[in-house]
């Protein structure tokens, strides 16, 4: 099947480039526009009690809860003194009548006391927003913003959930742009020195860009099916050129070779997908297989996610399978063209007597098999060790950086403000009468770690009670406080609903853990099928999945020590919350597995064509390595670049992702492939390749490989 699809490439080169332009222009042109289809949000469960208690308070009272808080402070004069209460009043009175209002709260209204800090020197007024999805929020909050500033001496800064949400967004996007600015001239240098020469180095950068703003083309399609999250387009940017590289290294990196061999380019280009492209497309859909695990969420962030993936992922396979091979043909030798350096000459696919840096690793490795499996394990085990001890929680206005205006606002109402600020646990009391809800408010009163409760509204047979707590969201306390108004008895033929930011938070935990080890056994599953598929062997998948686990783990042990645990806190400008955030460790398992696995395919996919050349387990395993060794430690260190500079953002979201895939991605790189797979394979020996007859018989038949024959003369022409 790829001989002739590199045929066919050959022969259609022409038209697939003009194809290829065409995608790109529609990607410049129309993808783009995804930045305007794309919403924001999407954390939270549509069926969990706290969603379900959101839903039936909208439902019976319309826009409920406090989207913003506004809050003044004068260095002099107190609330109640003209210096701070005259400008705020004036806040007030351009409020009024405002269309994106529903209701406004302040001191001044004589039924908010608490809304004055201890000291008297600062007050804070809520907003409610007309009903409207979390976009429409986000653009009445600017149109607002304006009116909002008491000027003079008074120091007046926005927070609140939507203040919140905006900062967020404007944080992490600002963090994108500068990960880009930093990785991509380091990235064009590092291909340049990988390559040796400019046309080589363009190669994975024209991949890329197909990939992304194929990406964006595909996305938007979905985008106008279903809501798409804001964060699939840095999912596309990411994996897009990622992925293109790998690609793109071992495609131009096996077509060198060759060519080094003396093929002509029509012949250079069939063996190449023969091998190489076969290697791309198992490695492409499995990736592709592990994203789709997200969809087995119902958070709109999670699916968002895997719609962008699988579309970047995609992309890039399929332009490394069909535009990377035109443009081959019609480059030929001139793919070594305006050489950087003295030309170092590759070795030739097949050359014998050939031995290079990695090979002598790999027979090292091999004589000692179990020193090196014992140590490299205890390493990677010690890593892993503190994901043991690992807490998840939500999150708050601390993952923003220090003195951004809605973090202030929640830290200065939660220490200076009584009843700790503006985010209550709501009950929603369904069913019963208002002296019944007061009965069941008055009981909450009483519960330990709750500083007031109150009926907020009641429509007779529906009521909300507020329930106040000190600290912040993410606080025990606050958890604590959603139990137990929780495990209440609920008045007689009445339903209680508990919802509120911290019940989101532990209803996402609580629905994730329980999810988990349904996408843990899907991704086993599709990735053990492809690779059973691509290797005809029931042990390699086994190992790959364990090989994955480990180096994963490690790169999660490393996360709960520096983030959990508040390591390097100070270097990373990071406050450390004393919990993971559980959707960030959801995505990297899903983005981690996929680019361990595709490593571990790099790798074998070469050791099995040595070994079907030669029938020789440990010649295979050494010359496999040295020709994937660079490729992969060269991949490995460009997708590093691509992402290392996540750890810079302000946004601590994005430093998780940076820091985990950095340390997930080096140990695959250096320790698992190098060491831990020679290993393991040198003991396991022929048994490398075993699978029971009925699994053989099925890979002889539907089985995903290359002619079994290798030296075979292809087909593919003389040019």
């Amino acid at each position: 099947m790829f001989a002739w699809w590199g045929r066919a490439v050959v022969r259609a080169r022409w038209f697939v480039l003009a194809a290829t332009l065409a995608v790109v222009a529609v990607g410049a042109g129309w993808g783009t526009g995804i930045f305007g289809a794309l919403a924001s949000g999407g954390f939270d469960d549509p069926a969990s009690e706290s969603s379900r208690a959101h839903a039936r308070i909208e439902e019976t009272f319309g826009a409920v809860g406090d989207d913003l808080a506004i809050l003044y402070t004068h260095p002099t004069a107190t609330a109640d003194q003209p210096a701070l209460a005259g400008p705020v009043q004036a806040v007030l009175d351009r409020l009024e009548g405002r269309p994106e209002v529903v209701a406004v709260a302040s001191v001044y209204d004589g039924q908010h006391p608490t809304y004055v800090s201890t000291d008297g020197h600062s007050t804070y007024i809520t907003i409610r927003l007309r009903d409207n999805d979390e976009d429409g929020k986000l653009a009445d909050l600017r149109a607002l913003e304006p009116l909002l500033e008491a000027g003079g001496d008074v120091d007046t800064e926005i927070g609140g959930i939507y203040a919140f949400l905006r900062d967020a967004n404007e944080q992490v996007e600002a963090d994108i742009v500068r990960a880009e600015l930093i990785s991509a001239p380091v990235l064009l240098v590092l291909l340049m020195v990988i390559f040796r020469g400019l046309v080589a180095a363009a190669t994975p950068l024209l991949v890329g860009g197909v990939a992304i703003l194929g990406g964006f083309a595909v996305t938007r399609v979905v985008a106008s099916l279903t809501e798409v999250s804001v964060f699939a387009a840095n999912v596309i940017t990411l994996l897009g050129l990622g992925m293109a590289i790998d690609y793109a290294l071992f495609v131009v990196g096996r077509f060198r070779e060759e060519l080094a061999a003396g093929h002509p380019t029509a012949v250079a280009v069939e063996r190449t997908l023969r091998t190489a492209g076969r290697t791309v497309a198992v490695s492409g859909l499995t990736v592709a297989l592990a994203l789709s695990s997200l969809l087995l969420f119902p958070m709109g962030f999670l699916k968002s996610v895997a719609y962008g993936g699988m579309a970047a992922v995609l992309v890039a396979m399929l332009a490394a399978l069909t535009s990377l091979p035109a443009l081959l043909a019609v480059l030929g030798p001139r793919i070594n063209a305006l050489r950087i350096g003295r030309p170092r000459r590759a070795p030739a696919a097949g050359e014998p007597g050939r031995r290079g840096a990695w090979e002598r690793l790999a027979r090292s490795v091999m004589r000692r098999p179990v020193i090196y499996l014992v140590v490299t394990a205890v390493v990677l085990l010690g890593l892993g060790v503190p994901f043991l001890r690992a807490e998840f929680g939500g999150f708050d206005e601390r993952v923003l950086p220090e003195g951004t205006a809605s973090r202030v606002v929640s830290e200065r109402l939660a220490a200076d403000f009584p009843g700790g600020g503006t985010s209550p646990v709501l009950a929603v009391v369904d069913g019963a009468t208002p002296e019944q809800a007061q009965q069941f408010a008055a009981r909450v009163s009483a519960l330990p770690g709750v500083s007031g409760a109150a009926v907020q509204q009641t429509d007779g047979q529906v009521s909300v009670v507020a329930v106040l707590y000190e600290g912040s969201v993410t606080s025990d306390v606050a958890k604590d406080v959603v139990r137990q108004v929780r495990e209440l008895p609920a008045p007689a033929g009445a339903e209680v609903l508990v919802g509120g930011r911290t019940a989101a938070n532990l209803d996402q935990v609580s629905f994730l853990s329980a999810r988990l080890p349904w996408m843990a056994l899907y991704v086993f599953a599709v990735t053990f099928v492809l690779l059973v598929l691509a290797f005809g062997s029931v042990v390699l998948p086994v190992k790959a999945i364990l090989m994955n686990v480990i180096s994963i783990g490690a790169s999660f042990g490393v996360i709960v020590w520096v983030f959990q645990d508040g390591h390097f806190a100070d270097a990373l400008a990071f406050t450390p919350l004393g919990a993971l955030e559980p959707t960030n460790l959801v995505l990297l398992l899903a983005v981690l597995f996929g680019l361990s696995t595709d490593y571990e395919i790099f790798l074998l996919s070469r050791v099995r064509e040595e070994y079907l050349l030669t029938g020789d387990n440990t010649g295979a395993v050494a010359a496999g390595l040295q020709r994937t060794g660079g490729i992969i430690t060269a991949a490995a260190l460009l997708l590093i670049v691509v992402v290392a500079g996540f750890a810079t953002g302000g946004t601590q979201s994005i430093k998780v992702l940076g820091i985990g895939t950095v340390v997930a991605v080096a140990v695959d790189a250096a320790l698992v492939r190098t060491l831990l797979v020679p290993a393991t394979m040198r003991l396991l020996g022929r048994w490398n390749w075993w699978a029971p007859g009925p699994i053989a018989r099925m890979y002889q038949r539907i089985g995903i490989k290359e002619s079994e024959d290798l030296r075979a003369a292809p087909t593919g022409g003389d040019r």
